[in-house]
């Protein structure tokens, strides 16, 4: 695959030019493809790299297919605007990579004068490896957001290196039951790098994974209009060093399937270091919602903060109180600051223990780890 690198060649006009060799053998370039800058979008077949000294006014889908990969460094802004029409879309087989630093991070964000959630889509990443949405033995299924096919048999799948990224007022919403989130992870694998990624005042989830095996570390998660970081449909990974806070519904909502709760292969989180505080947002599903069948949890370090519950359940999810008395979710320690109903479980099953807990690093506090990159905190 021949590369390309977005360089200008007036004011308003980027340039992907390829290297290499053509089919036939012979030196020279391919046919030049051009861009807008003041009107980034389209659908590419070859690797593109960004420039920190641009701001790219994303205006419509740019999608990476083929095996593409997006390159995009430390510094490089941008601003969104078309709400449902404008996302970042990785397809199966291509890849992202988010060079961003503690210092330098890079952000998507909104275009409008006056920024809101709904501005524009998100971030969304398709990749290979196993979900329990299209079935148990490595079937796929269309992303809900993107209509890209994701989902497959390679645990180790690796959709790219995400490190310092800061994606604001995402979550256009189709309809009442379809909304992009900051970033939706679909099927993503292992050999992908996920972490120091922060969501703010996204009209819907924050960061959501679809089945995968991906791991998140050092996310936050700020004032999202759903859920803060949203797991389910099999994935199975570990999530390490989260901050939540503005909470509007869960701070932290684990599924295994809405369609069938002992859907296979089977959601199986393990979570550390987490910090769920509730700010500005009404916390109406608690601190931490096992939900559609949950699946497995190992949790440890967890702290809650000002939310009206700590854990919730229904009693009508068969499957997830089954897991909760079968022993597949412990959550221990937590600790519950200012929590006034601790759980609405109703059995005689322990799966947690409090704690006094540090959470992501400093309990309700912004970690030391946050500094530099993140905002609203």
């Amino acid at each position: 695959m021949k590369k390309s690198i977005l360089s200008m060649l007036t004011l308003s006009a980027l340039i992907l030019a390829s290297c290499g060799k053509d089919d036939s053998g012979d030196d020279g370039a391919t046919p030049q493809v051009t861009i807008d800058e003041s009107n980034f979008k389209g659908t590419f077949t070859e690797d593109v790299t960004l420039e920190a000294s641009k701001v790219y006014k994303l205006k419509g889908p740019l999608v990476m297919k083929g095996g593409a990969t997006l390159t995009i460094p430390a510094g490089t802004r941008i601003e969104a605007t078309g709400q449902t029409s404008s996302y970042i879309a990785i397809s199966q087989g291509s890849k992202i990579n988010i060079n961003g630093t503690s210092s330098n991070p890079v952000i998507m964000t909104s275009g409008e004068t006056t920024p809101a959630p709904g501005d524009w889509g998100g971030l969304v990443i398709c990749g290979d490896a196993p979900t329990n949405k299209g079935g148990s033995n490595g079937e796929t299924a269309i992303a809900e957001v993107s209509d890209l096919v994701y989902g497959g048999s390679d645990v180790n799948d690796n959709s790219g290196s995400i490190r310092y990224l800061r994606v604001e007022y995402t979550g256009a919403t189709f309809t009442n039951g379809k909304e992009f989130n900051g970033v939706s992870l679909f099927a993503v694998g292992a050999g992908t790098t996920f972490e120091y990624i922060q969501s703010h005042y996204g009209g819907d989830d924050g960061i959501e994974f679809f089945g995968g095996t991906v791991s998140g570390k050092y996310l936050i998660s700020t004032n999202s209009g759903d859920d803060a970081i949203d797991f389910a449909d099999g994935w199975s990974g570990t999530g390490e060093n989260w901050y939540i806070k503005g909470v509007a519904k869960a701070g932290v909502e684990g599924s295994n399937n809405g369609d069938d709760g002992n859907a296979m292969p089977l959601t199986n989180a393990t979570l550390n270091n987490i910090s769920i505080v509730k700010g500005a947002g009404s916390g109406s599903e608690g601190g931490i919602y096992l939900k559609e069948g949950a699946g497995k949890w190992t949790a440890s370090n967890i702290y809650i903060d000002g939310l009206e519950k700590g854990i919730k359940t229904k009693s009508s999810d068969l499957e997830a109180i089954a897991r909760i008395e079968d022993g597949s979710i412990n959550l221990s320690p937590i600790q519950f600051q200012g929590v006034t109903t601790v759980q609405d479980y109703a059995g005689s099953a322990t799966y947690f223990t409090e704690g006094n807990n540090t959470g992501a690093g400093n309990g309700a506090a912004a970690p030391t780890w946050a500094a530099g990159w993140s905002t609203g905190l």
